[in-house]
């Protein structure tokens, strides 16, 4: 019987430690001169077996099957470590029964069975772990198909949490697991960080993978933040992947260039030996400071040269002067030039319904008008260049960068900021990028290699947002302006009669006709001047602010924290000239100026020196809080916003259209040019029904865009509303860059409220409106 129970301890089959159901309990049938109590004992005896049998059939199936390394090592590890010493537990035992040793054997030879049960009893407790630790690995299979079981991850952040537990024996046998698993976690790790490449064995459990949706040529990598273990902070996978991205770049243009363009890699003794310090359980503090400093000699070795802060800064200007609007030439051309296009793709549709009624060819916009828009708006940007002056590099590097093209919104989504950025706000969804087209389109910029390492696709998805949010509200700005410039809206520019027509009563009455005709329409168009005027000047305030205040100064912040503190370049409010440009281009420092390499001992690199994986983040800070002061995050103000710039969009097509009727019913009453085919005199009943709908759009439109600011100033008037991104830091010791907090609302809302007071003492904006009504 001992042997029995020994063979069933070691996981063979028992015919009496089990009944046929495979319960833990001794079949009745087998034993019957055993009392109760002895079959209890034997019933923790058959558990234990049980338990010992089901481990190591799981393990195998994990061993030989799961997609994780890790999880495949940590079962390899419960096998030959724990399951081993069980093993060799039940030898011992047996070979000291065998010896007669006194500890188990009593007198004639008897072997009490409680101390039989009483040596393995402390391993109930550890079987008992085992288990429900393959089972968290990989399920048991309540189907035909096999489960896929957890990722590597989840494993380790299970094993570091269990390991604090009160049994000495259970945090020993969890801390050799632990040991295994991220054992195996740091092979995969020193393959990314050392070479560039992705594991061999087990890629699609190691937190980096591939991009296969990307368009590019080039291997796209992108971060899993839930393949990434807990004891890894968001920042420290963020350089993780950079280190990595980075070496695959430096080896794919060695590839491609001969090896002679590109400086090598010398360190990768010192990487190994910081990799090597790292112990299980491993710190996260250490395991974020050898990261950095295998990042830092990186960087300042040969991404020196790879990824130099002039070229970045380039790619910043560009952003910011085309895509932010800091030029304004550039959005006036592209508004002028895209509302030509329109214009002209209706005219085709007229044409097109004349020929054949129905058609409806010729009103839809093509990606045709889109990219000849932005070429027209390329040619009268260089046209407005002179001869004598430099030519203008940025604006080649735009013409070749940026691409306005037809957006799908049926893959969009709202965009953040990638890695690092886990705090960063959530865009609202409603959109902007179909007020320059009736058709959704959208300004991107190309980001060529090297600078991806610096710049993701998020990236420039939100650069792409902002533009159609600036360009919607600078579009209504310069739509309601033009209405100005219609000069018979404003007043009666033609000369009266002369004598001697002007003598004859025929002629004085139609001069007292024409002159009533006019005195009526002035009084009629009064408060659209009033809407107009007042809306005006609510965009205007606010197209202001987000340029100036929040758009421009954030720039010159962040343009100041790279260039370090030796640019002597004043900050200015004033939107910037192309000389000016180049005159600060011009002392932009140097790639040979801006990096030194490191010594093995050397801290984190000086005032005004940063890695571009520290502009990095630097800039994505800068975007976040772009973000939340562009208030594209406030649902409620980007939905009254949008609203509002429909309203007047509608708005100034119906006065437009009134002023094209008014001139053609002049003609028909004082000239006689008449058309039989169109009733002016009711074209004019109706348009002037309808504006009156849209001014009283237009006025409710900006009463919920201030009302929103107001909403909006209440939600940040406490501290930390603005600092919501600040927790995104970087690497202790380094210079952190801190995003410029931009004024508040209340200086938006003070504006507002002060023009509003100006305009005619009243409360609302434009109260005379009332007299359309």
């Amino acid at each position: 019987m001992l042997h029995e129970i020994l063979l069933s301890l070691s996981g063979q089959p028992s015919s009496f430690l089990r009944d046929p159901k495979g319960q833990d309990v001794v079949a009745q049938d087998n034993l019957t001169l055993l009392s109760p109590p002895e079959k209890a004992l034997l019933a923790t005896v058959a558990h234990l077996s049980r338990l010992h049998a089901q481990i190591r059939a799981h393990t195998s199936l994990i061993s030989s099957s799961h997609r994780s390394v890790i999880c495949r090592s940590v079962s390899t590890a419960i096998v030959t470590a724990h399951l081993g010493r069980f093993q060799k537990k039940i030898l011992e035992v047996e070979k000291a029964i065998l010896a007669g040793d006194s500890l188990y054997v009593g007198g004639n030879g008897i072997v009490p069975l409680s101390t039989l049960v009483g040596e393995f009893a402390p391993w109930t407790r550890r079987m008992e772990w085992l288990w429900e630790t393959v089972r968290i690995i990989q399920p048991e299979a309540q189907g035909p198909q096999l489960p896929r079981g957890c990722s590597g991850a989840v494993l380790i952040d299970h094993l570091r949490a269990e390991s604090q537990t009160g049994y000495l024996d259970l945090k020993e046998m969890i801390v050799e697991l632990v040991t295994a698993a991220e054992t195996a976690w740091m092979k995969q790790l020193s393959m990314w960080l050392l070479y560039g490449n992705p594991p061999i064995y087990g890629k699609e459990d190691f937190f980096i993978q591939e991009d296969f949706e990307s368009d590019e040529d080039d291997t796209q990598f992108s971060l899993r933040m839930d393949l990434v273990p807990k004891f890894v902070s968001s920042q420290t996978a963020g350089s993780i992947l950079f280190v990595g991205k980075s070496l695959n770049h430096i080896r794919a243009k060695r590839k491609t260039s001969g090896g002679t363009s590109t400086a090598p890699v010398t360190l990768y003794q010192e990487h190994i030996e910081r990799l090597a310090e790292l112990k299980s359980p491993i710190s996260a503090s250490k395991l974020s400071t050898a990261v950095d400093w295998i990042r830092l000699s990186l960087s300042q070795s040969a991404l020196s040269k790879l990824l130099p802060l002039p070229k970045i800064l380039e790619m910043l200007t560009l952003l910011h002067d085309f895509l932010l609007l800091g030029r304004g030439e550039f959005a006036v051309a592209l508004v002028s030039h895209a509302d030509s296009r329109i214009e002209e793709s209706r005219r085709r549709g007229a044409v097109a319904r004349s020929q054949a009624p129905g058609a409806l060819e010729g009103l839809l916009i093509k990606e045709g008008d889109v990219m000849t828009s932005l070429a027209h708006a390329w040619a009268e940007l260089f046209a407005l260049q002179k001869e004598e002056d430099p030519a203008d590099e940025e604006l080649e590097l735009a013409r070749d960068l940026l691409r306005l093209s037809l957006s799908d919104r049926k893959s969009g989504r709202a965009m953040t900021p990638s890695h690092g950025s886990s705090a960063a706000p959530e865009i609202s969804r409603v959109a902007f990028d179909d007020l320059l087209f009736p058709t959704p389109t959208c300004l991107t910029a190309q980001v060529r290699a090297p600078l991806d390492l610096f710049l993701s696709s998020s990236d420039i998805a939100i650069y792409s947002k902002i533009h159609s949010y600036l360009l919607g509200i600078r579009r209504s700005q310069i739509r309601l302006g033009g209405l100005w410039k219609r000069t018979s809206l404003r007043r009666c520019h033609p000369t009266p009669w002369g004598p001697p027509r002007s003598n004859t009563p025929f002629g004085q009455a139609k001069l007292q006709a024409g002159r009533e005709r006019d005195n009526t329409r002035v009084r009629q168009m009064r408060p659209v001047w009033a809407t107009a005027s007042a809306c005006l000047f609510v965009l205007s305030e606010i197209g202001s602010f987000f340029q100036g205040e929040v758009v421009h100064e954030s720039w010159q912040h962040l343009r100041a924290w790279i260039l370090g503190p030796s640019s002597t370049t004043a900050s200015d409010s004033r939107p910037g000239t192309a000389s000016s440009k180049a005159q600060r281009a011009s002392r932009a420092p140097s790639p040979d100026h801006t990096f030194s390499r490191p010594s093995s001992q050397a801290g984190p690199s000086g005032p005004g020196r940063h890695d571009p994986e520290a502009l990095t983040i630097a800039h994505r800070r800068h975007l976040s809080t772009l973000v939340q002061a562009l208030f594209l995050t406030e649902e409620t103000f980007t939905g009254a916003l949008r609203t509002l710039l429909t309203s007047v969009d509608r708005f100034v097509a119906l006065t437009v259209r009134l002023e094209t009727i008014q001139r053609n019913m002049d003609l028909e009453m004082d000239e006689g040019v008449v058309d039989a085919l169109v009733d002016y005199g009711q074209e004019e009943r109706e348009i002037w029904e309808e504006l009156r709908v849209t001014h009283e759009d237009v006025k409710a439109g900006m009463g919920e865009v201030i009302a929103s600011l107001r909403d909006i100033d209440d939600s940040r008037s406490g501290e930390g509303q603005w600092l919501g991104v600040r927790d995104v830091g970087i690497s202790r010791g380094l210079r952190q860059y801190i995003p410029r907090q931009p004024a508040g609302v209340d200086r938006l809302l003070m504006k507002l409220d002060f023009g509003s007071l100006r305009g005619a003492g009243a409360s609302t904006i434009a109260p005379g409106l009332a007299e359309l009504a």
